[in-house]
């Protein structure tokens, strides 16, 4: 978000989706193991082998927590287990001192996807992972992300988004105020609900807190994303 000068604009934003698969690296780092029953993880996984889980981990670390994750199940010959790994992110592009740039940020840090088996072996590799804090889940057991879910984060419902232009607002009117019960109408996060935590009147942004996976998350979406609830 822009300092408060209107230094930066935000021209236009796209969601782009960052896929991997295990891939050779040739170190990982050490791990802490964590005793812990593993019964319900593995009955989470029954049905089909492979299912996409939420991952909570560290801020800011997801891209080197994620490339440990792929480095260990290169490591351990486990690639039959696992999948893809997944961090939503989205591309904006901004003017600023008359240059223009693309940056990537992230839609939900702290978060991370992952399709995989579950097993005891498999739970364990992830969660010793430096870094990893836990699957979302309640009582201790993952839960598998819902087919909408899914959609809504792995693509499938913004394949068909296009790059749109937003033009240059230089002065912003705000239907709503910090602490105002806010519904989203458009993008990533369509349909939450949430509360004002900020507002920028430079770029015409606003701060919303939503739950997402059962946890407050901070979110920066445009000023007309938003209606009152």
């Amino acid at each position: 978000m822009s300092n408060g000068h209107g230094e930066t604009k935000i021209e236009l934003s796209t969601r782009s989706l960052e896929f991997h698969t295990a891939i050779d690296q040739d170190a990982w780092l050490a791990m802490d193991k964590e005793e812990t029953n593993t019964d319900d993880a593995q009955q989470a996984g029954s049905g089909n082998p492979r299912k996409w889980f939420v991952l909570k981990v560290q801020s800011n670390r997801e891209r080197s927590i994620r490339d440990s994750i792929l480095r260990r199940i290169k490591m351990e010959g486990m690639e039959e287990h696992f999948g893809e790994v997944f961090i939503p992110t989205e591309k904006v592009v901004e003017t600023k001192g008359g240059g223009r740039r693309v940056r990537e940020q992230k839609l939900l840090p702290g978060y991370m996807m992952i399709e995989m088996e579950m097993t005891d072996e498999s739970w364990h590799l992830v969660r010793s992972t430096s870094g990893v804090g836990d699957f979302t889940g309640a009582a201790g057991k993952p839960i598998p992300m819902e087919d909408e879910e899914v959609r809504r984060w792995l693509g499938q419902d913004v394949a068909a988004e296009e790059e749109k232009e937003v033009a240059p607002r230089p002065v912003v009117k705000f239907d709503v105020t910090v602490g105002d019960q806010v519904k989203v109408k458009e993008g990533a996060f369509a349909e939450f609900e949430g509360v004002i935590d900020g507002m920028d009147d430079a770029t015409g942004k606003v701060k919303v807190i939503i739950e997402i996976f059962g946890r407050p998350t901070e979110v920066e979406l445009e000023h007309w994303q938003v209606e009152k609830a």
